[in-house]
């Protein structure tokens, strides 16, 4: 056991939390988390994914050696075939016919090595990252106003701010701690004013004074017409504009063609013109705004400019550079800054240069001492995969992601992959929808064995530091490409660790950087001479770092001077555009996707992870009542929802928090979960012309009820292969496997093949209990093993599934009692017996039918007695805004219709009421 904390970094969101680790047994991967009380970005909090990190570093599904063609070989074998692949490529068909598709999972040693092989020496920009569907309108809209893709914000300046904007951001889901912090804000200073721009209703609600549920696509219009209303009523500085900022008249000329009508501005948007006006006065009359968006406002096809008319406003007011002020880009991965300093996007060079610009191309090429460097910007991510598609591209790899998955009009990504000449993946995981159409498989190393550095979303680096030694044959990403390097005959690829990576990434941020002659915004040439123990010991830092802020830099722009040829920023002219893709007879609805609370992009780490699958355990579509009874659709039903692109299906979620006209379909689920789960399919491939960023919040689609001739649910011990089935989700639980399965196709005999997928075949009679209503169509089924539960399976063709809630507490059961053999096959708890429902409270696993049990016979009045007496919501905090809305309604529901007895809840805790979340 490590009797000293590992101080480390979470892998999940950009807030870049900070985590302590004591590893309890090396050999088996077993380790304690929690969250780094000293860490500036979290002090001790973790959301339920950060805390479940424990939970996803053993070796299960692991990719533990390199592969080629499916075969085991050493790594030297590997290693020069992608080498004499990729070198035959360039010979006959030239560097662009090579690229890399990389990720925001990746570290920041990892990226920097990537790009300088590709665009130092391989010579082209082919380059590209998963961050561009998430941030690169972001920074298209900071180098436009700034010259530089500079966030000038810190997490402190929500906490000293009078208004907080969130716009397209569910921050209480997306980044959870983020938003505690404003929560916590707002509890210690009433006077914060917080206003959620969303179509959705989301939980970022929860502490919002107003909620401006605005029409999909018409963000930059409502900022064009704050920026009409600031001039009209006085609320302009006019000294910081003629000081610092040029282009401010012909921005507020477009705007004013657009938005000029303050009643006409709010029936295009939706909003009630009340609260769009409130908006407008807080925004103008109190001193300190900060505006967070996300991807509601990035993944569009006009999402550059949404970007800039939010930062027009900014400079507008002069509400930017100074404490508890300005416009802040929340990123969504742990690293896609750190990728940006890198170059990480396929128009960028290293340290924050730029690819047409002669003067630093010159600069990179003598720094890396090369004359390859790349002179033009390489393909975004989407083109990449349609210049494979056409066969401009021959060879492809991909590192630390899962496009199958993730990218828009996902089928055709497929396809394109599928007809690669040469598709080389490297990845920690054996099995995902990517690696398993891969010529070439390299096991990476995984979160808990990657040593180096992460950015994130407010500038701060910080050390990811290994608990356990690589697994297998897993190599760190740097030196797999190092090694490709120096096998393909370039030079200046010689790295021992990732510390000498660093050293050489923070020399270049300063090389011919002088600050007296307005500089490169991008410098951390105050690292640049650090030994192995100092890069060891490392604490979180926000750039710039140089020889003058040793320290660090907690806010840009205090000066007034930006990184443009003036020195001043920019206003942009826009005119705002719709959506590229309006809704038609056809396909008469808006998809909108986005993240869920307990899960991470593509579920390759969350997934493994019991608890963070119970709160949301299968892919659905969330609508509004209105649609659903136009379109015929139930809740808990199935549905299948088609765009022009492509179709999935989704479990119903009826719901008022949805815009009437519009549905919501989480991004997380893969083939290797679900059958139909995969949204990108769906996915229109629209990207926005200045970033390349996808309009993922908005494609037309049609839906309708899918109608399966029978369901079924099994939990089993064991993990089952099943892919005869129309409609299959896999999810972990607490010691089994739990699955929906759904056919429109009748079978001969269904119960045989129930027992065959469940038992393989060699079920005993003595084993099993059976049921079987032949008028009904059921069928159930279990099998016991030493009276302790191995399977059970429920299929029904008209009725409905037992609650799965029950039954999965007792795989945690060594026997089972006679009550509860007898009543296993109805899926009711005998008398007495808990029943916690559906998990709403993941990081202390707290099931709604407990909270609601608890609020009526302890008499709980409010989301802290909820907390005093069950510990839901003092984890992470997510919760609270479902537990709020549960305290709402648990008065209304018969205390007798509830299984769990009240002797059966935990005893209120004793003592002083604790704040919203403990941090533990």
């Amino acid at each position: 056991m490590s009797k000293t904390a590992i101080k480390t970094t979470c892998p999940y969101c950009g807030v870049g939390c900070g985590i302590e680790a004591r590893v309890l047994d090396a050999e088996n991967h077993v380790v304690n988390i929690a969250g780094d009380p000293q860490h500036p970005s979290n002090f001790g909090r973790l959301c339920s994914k950060g805390a479940a990190l424990g939970d996803t570093v053993g070796l299960e599904g692991r990719l533990l050696y390199p592969e080629i063609d499916g075969r085991r070989v050493d790594w030297p074998t590997a290693l020069d075939r992608i080498a004499a692949k990729f070198n035959a490529i360039i010979a006959e068909h030239g560097p662009d016919a090579v690229a890399f598709y990389v990720s925001g999972q990746l570290l920041t040693e990892d990226y920097y090595v990537a790009n300088k092989l590709m665009k130092g020496f391989i010579g082209s920009a082919n380059i590209d990252t998963n961050s561009r569907l998430c941030m690169s309108s972001a920074v298209v809209g900071y180098k436009r106003a700034f010259g530089a893709d500079a966030v000038p914000c810190n997490f402190e300046d929500l906490e000293r701010a009078d208004l907080i904007v969130l716009v397209g951001s569910n921050a209480a889901w997306c980044h959870p701690i983020a938003f505690q912090r404003m929560r916590q804000a707002k509890i210690d200073n009433p006077a914060l004013k917080i206003v959620l721009i969303d179509p959705r209703q989301t939980s970022s609600c929860d502490i919002a004074d107003r909620h401006l549920a605005i029409k999909p696509g018409m963000d930059g219009l409502l900022f064009n017409g704050l920026l009409v209303y600031l001039a009209d009523t006085g609320a302009l500085d006019q000294d910081y504009i003629e000081r610092h900022c040029e282009g401010f008249a012909e921005a507020l000329a477009t705007a004013r063609a657009s938005a000029a009508d303050f009643t006409v501005l709010a029936n295009r948007c939706g909003v009630a013109a009340h609260d769009l006006a409130q908006l407008f006065a807080w925004f103008a009359g109190l001193d300190k705004v900060v505006t967070v968006y996300s991807q509601g406002i990035n993944q569009s096809s006009s999402g550059s400019d949404k970007c800039n008319a939010i930062i027009n406003c900014h400079l507008a007011s002069g509400k930017i550079g100074k404490p508890g002020c300005g416009p802040f880009s929340f990123t969504g991965q742990p690293n896609a800054m750190g990728g940006r300093e890198v170059g990480g996007l396929a128009n960028m060079l290293a340290a924050h240069m730029d690819l047409e610009n002669p003067a630093h191309v010159d600069r990179v090429a003598r720094f890396w001492q090369t004359d390859s460097v790349a002179r033009k910007p390489g393909l975004k991510a989407v083109e990449i995969f349609d210049a494979i598609a056409d066969g401009r591209i021959k060879a492809l790899w991909i590192m630390a992601t899962n496009p199958v998955v993730s990218m828009p009009d996902a089928a055709k990504v497929i396809e394109a992959l599928k007809q690669c000449e040469f598709l080389l993946v490297s990845d920690c995981i054996a099995n995902t929808d990517t690696v398993e159409l891969a010529h070439v498989k390299l096991p990476a190393t995984g979160w808990s064995e990657k040593d180096g550095t992460v950015t994130n979303l407010e500038r701060r680096i910080s050390r990811q530091r290994p608990l356990f030694q690589p697994s297998g044959e897993a190599k760190p990403d740097w030196w797999i490409v190092s090694q490709v390097a120096k096998r393909m005959g370039f030079a200046g690829f010689d790295y021992r660790n990732s510390a000498e990576i660093f050293k050489e990434h923070a020399a270049l941020s300063g090389f011919e950087n002088d600050a007296a002659q307005g500089g490169r915004d991008f410098d951390i040439s105050g690292l640049a001479t650090l030994d192995q123990a100092q890069f060891d010991a490392l604490v979180p830092i926000q750039w710039p770092v140089t020889s003058k802020t040793q320290g660090g830099t907690a806010r840009l722009f205090e000066d007034g001077r930006f990184f443009t040829d003036t020195g001043k920023a920019r206003f942009i002219a826009l005119e705002p555009r719709a959506p590229m893709h309006a809704p038609t007879p056809d396909y008469p609805l808006v998809l909108n996707t986005g993240r869920i609370r307990d899960q991470w992009h593509t579920m390759t780490r969350t997934a493994l992870s019991a608890k963070l699958n119970q709160h949301k355990p299968e892919p659905f579509v969330e609508i509004h009542p209105q649609d659903a009874l136009r379109w015929g659709l139930k809740a808990n039903a199935l549905a299948r929802i088609e765009s022009r692109w492509g179709g999935m299906l989704a479990r119903v979620d009826v719901s008022e928090a949805q815009q009437p006209g519009s549905v919501f379909v989480p991004m997380h689920w893969t083939a290797q979960l679900s059958s139909h789960g995969r949204v990108g399919a769906v996915v229109n491939p629209v990207v926005d012309p200045l970033s390349g960023q996808p309009e993922s919040k908005q494609t037309p689609v049609r839906i309708a009820a899918w109608a399966p001739c029978w369901q079924a649910m099994v939990l089993t011990k064991m993990p089952l292969d099943i892919d005869d089935c129309e409609y299959h989700v896999k999810i972990r639980g607490h010691g089994f496997w739990r699955y929906h399965l759904a056919d429109q196709s009748q079978r001969p005999d269904l119960p045989a093949w129930g027992r065959g997928i469940v038992g393989r075949g060699s079920v005993k009679p003595n084993d099993c209990v059976e049921y079987l209503d032949l008028a009904a169509g059921d069928y159930r089924f279990a099998e016991m093993r030493d009276q302790t539960l191995h399977a059970c399976m429920f299929i029904t063709h008209n009725g409905e599934l037992p609650d799965p809630g029950w039954l999965a507490s007792l795989f945690g059961k060594p026997r089972l009692t006679r009550k509860e053999r007898f009543n296993l096959l109805s899926g009711v708890p005998p008398q007495g017996e808990i029943d916690s429902g559906k998990t709403i409270c993941s990081c202390f696993n707290v099931g709604e039918k407990t909270i609601v049990q608890a609020i009526q016979t302890r008499h709980l009045n409010c989301v802290t007695d909820i907390g005093n007496c069950l510990h839901a919501g003092t984890g992470c905090g997510s919760c609270l805004p479902e537990l709020k809305s549960i305290l709402a309604h648990a008065k209304t529901i018969d205390p007798a219709s509830l299984p769990i007895q009240p002797t059966q809840i935990p005893p209120a805790s004793e003592g002083k009421e604790e704040a919203f979340f403990s941090g533990q």
